[in-house]
């Protein structure tokens, strides 16, 4: 842990960077390491990156919650862009299979036309344990506050804080968050659109998280504006068994 400690005190690329990329490496184990690793490695991460939070927060003084209703506002409006866009656009190997298909078949490249894909299974452990288990309870308890409170920072800290600021200049920390680019705002909202199986809600949450750092001028906002958007899903996942979200 000192070592960790040592190295996010002397850069600010890794204090930013590192804990969400050791959660993302996190979630590639999920479904990789027996039938119920989906939830225990769900759980685990997400003590991890509370720990994570933890330990960088010093380093990362951006990285503090405002409340306003701007971020209610962009927090609801999100919601109701996830849940209303639903079934009504394509995926993304969809995509590719209807776009790169034909012409690797026309050139007789049939072998590397990309499958069209299944959906993932979605993330349900009242039916893997039972409506009735503790263990279930404490799974959607888990993921609702993993979902609303642990990921919120973590990606906001790496996409809108990091990655935004460093596409536009190296030496990030001299940009102020408040400054506007295109093509950082494109890229980045493009690169966290496609990171989520719903990808068109997602590129468009890019839009309005980053369009909030930048009118607001801090990282707070956003943090809360992701943290209801995921809570409010959460529990419509839950209330109307919509497990296909999760």
């Amino acid at each position: 842990m000192q070592l960790l400690r040592a190295k996010f005190a002397a850069s600010s690329t890794a204090v930013r960077a590192v804990p969400f990329l050791v959660f993302v490496g996190l979630t590639f184990f999920q479904g990789k390491v027996g039938p119920t690793s989906p939830y225990w490695v769900y759980l685990g991460k997400t003590l991890v990156g509370t720990w994570l939070i933890w330990l960088s927060r010093p380093w990362v003084p951006e990285m503090e919650w405002r409340f306003s209703g701007a971020a209610v506002l962009v927090g609801v409006g999100v919601f109701g862009l996830w849940v209303g866009l639903d079934g009504l656009y394509p995926s993304l190997s969809q995509l590719a299979h209807d776009w790169l298909g034909p012409p690797l078949r026309a050139a007789g490249l049939a072998r590397w036309a990309p499958d069209p894909g299944t959906p993932p299974a979605p993330w349900n452990p009242l039916a893997r344990f039972g409506p009735h288990s503790g263990l279930a309870w404490l799974c959607v308890v888990g993921r609702l506050g993993g979902s609303s409170l642990v990921v919120p920072p973590l990606e906001e800290v790496f996409y809108r804080s990091f990655l935004y600021r460093y596409l536009v200049k190296v030496d990030f920390l001299a940009l102020p968050l408040a400054r506007f680019r295109w093509r950082p705002f494109l890229a980045v909202s493009i690169l966290f659109g496609v990171s989520h199986y719903e990808w068109l809600p997602g590129i468009l949450c890019g839009f309005a998280y980053q369009g909030l750092v930048c009118w607001k001028g801090r990282l707070g906002d956003a943090m809360t504006a992701h943290a209801l958007t995921n809570l409010l899903l959460g529990l419509w996942v839950v209330s109307r068994g919509a497990w296909q979200f999760w």
